[in-house]
């Protein structure tokens, strides 16, 4: 019952954020003067619809988005006698600019608000915190015990007993020493040196701080058999991967996973800084997501799914009816508010028929004009349209690639927090 109530709050979530995100650009519009035809979400067969002042509100069939018709949009766009002089592409510059940031803008104030509700329901953890500190350098075990279930579970085995120094040891990794990077790639936190680790077959080179000074160490990685958690919590498989024998600093780890706990005034600067380490991580994410896609499709085959592949909006409503099933309803807004800030991000890649898209034409024109000008010559005529369909429909056939992509991946082998 849980499970289905957090599957359906997170998409009207989902569907409240559209909404948001296109009424952003029908206030700009609307704030500048230009006429905002019609103002609908979704798509399909229309729903309902109602007419206050000059546009129309409506909704359709399909919740799979929603659009702002403004008149002149484009130079294509057919215009009423009374629409000429208020045409999107006759406006200034900056105008037309806020009108498209209008919906991302949006997003980032959706982000803002539900982290500043999280901030003072429940507190805001250390995000922006590497706890990959070395408490102690060990030997490496060579096996492990199989692990067992407790309340649906998995914990994992005891190691096999070791003797001497480890790999890490050896290559001269001390306590105190905060991993940074592994073989050139920045860490996080402790999980993942942990991954990278296992996943490396040879020589891991760590780059180290140790007082004050970074120094970049090579470390023979040491195969053992480890039993890995299998995707969806299916049973841990025993699988050979890598180790080196460093043990994770306690009060490190204590520290990362603080909560701190802010009144209505300390939550506002509290809600900023947080809000803003969430969207370098969000950005960090999306530039990583192409390269993740093929893990995607090797789950859809009966891979692990790894957790930091994309999911689509069905994975993300999945997992919020997990968090609220597990009465984990701080988990839940963050996830919403990681997604507005994902979509805001999203939309500002310079590729049309996005946002981002929009504003890279209407930047390229005022160079453009401001160069003519500088020659003598006038403003040239708007950007032809029609010249653009063939890289935007590329675009949206490689969009549409993604979405069935991701959506059959979290129906046949969802990311779950179980």
């Amino acid at each position: 019952m849980m499970f289905t109530l957090g599957v359906i709050l997170f998409a009207l979530g989902i569907g409240i954020s559209i909404a948001i995100h296109e009424y952003g650009h029908l206030a700009m519009a609307k704030a500048f003067g230009m006429k905002v035809r019609r103002y609908y979400i979704g798509f399909g067969p229309k729903i309902f619809a109602f007419k206050r002042g000059e546009t129309e509100y409506g909704l359709k069939a399909i919740p799979a988005g929603g659009f702002c018709d403004i008149a002149g949009m484009t130079a294509l766009d057919e215009l009423e006698p009374d629409e000429h002089d208020r045409a999107m592409y006759k406006q200034a510059t900056w105008k037309r600019l806020l009108v498209m940031l209008g919906g991302p803008i949006s997003h980032a104030i959706i982000g803002l608000t539900l982290v500043f509700i999280l901030a003072l329901g429940w507190g805001l953890p250390k995000l922006a915190f590497n706890d990959a500190v070395v408490g102690e350098t060990t030997c490496v075990a060579p096996t492990q015990a199989p692990p067992e279930q407790d309340n649906g579970r998995w914990v994992a085995g005891e190691l096999a007993p070791c003797g001497g120094g480890g790999p890490a040891e050896a290559a001269g990794i001390e306590p105190g020493d905060l991993i940074v990077a592994v073989n050139g790639d920045r860490m996080r936190n402790f999980g993942e040196v942990v991954q990278r680790v296992q996943a490396t077959d040879g020589t891991a080179v760590l780059t180290v701080e140790r007082d004050g000074e970074t120094r970049e160490i090579p470390v023979a990685v040491q195969p053992v058999e480890r039993y890995v958690i299998g995707s969806a919590g299916a049973e841990p498989e025993l699988a050979t991967v890598g180790a080196i024998g460093v043990a994770q600093d306690l009060e490190t780890r204590a520290e990362a996973s603080e909560i701190r706990q802010y009144g209505p005034l300390g939550a506002v600067p509290a809600t900023f800084v947080f809000t803003g380490e969430l969207t370098v991580q969000t950005w960090e994410a999306l530039l990583r997501f192409p390269e993740r896609l093929p893990a995607v499709a090797r789950s859809i085959m009966g891979e692990d799914r790894d957790p930091d592949t994309p999911i689509s909006v069905v994975g993300a409503s999945r997992l919020g009816g997990e968090v609220v099933d597990m009465g984990l309803w701080q988990v839940f807004i963050l996830l919403l508010a990681v997604l507005n800030l994902f979509v805001g991000l999203f939309n500002l890649l310079p590729l049309l028929p996005l946002d981002g898209g929009h504003m890279a034409v209407t930047i390229y024109e005022a160079i453009r004009n401001r160069l003519r000008r500088l020659m003598g010559k006038p403003n040239g005529p708007p950007v032809d349209y029609t010249k653009l369909m063939p890289i935007t429909f590329v675009v949206m056939v490689i969009g549409a690639g993604i979405m069935l992509l991701t959506i059959t991946a979290d129906i046949v082998n969802p990311i779950t927090f179980r």
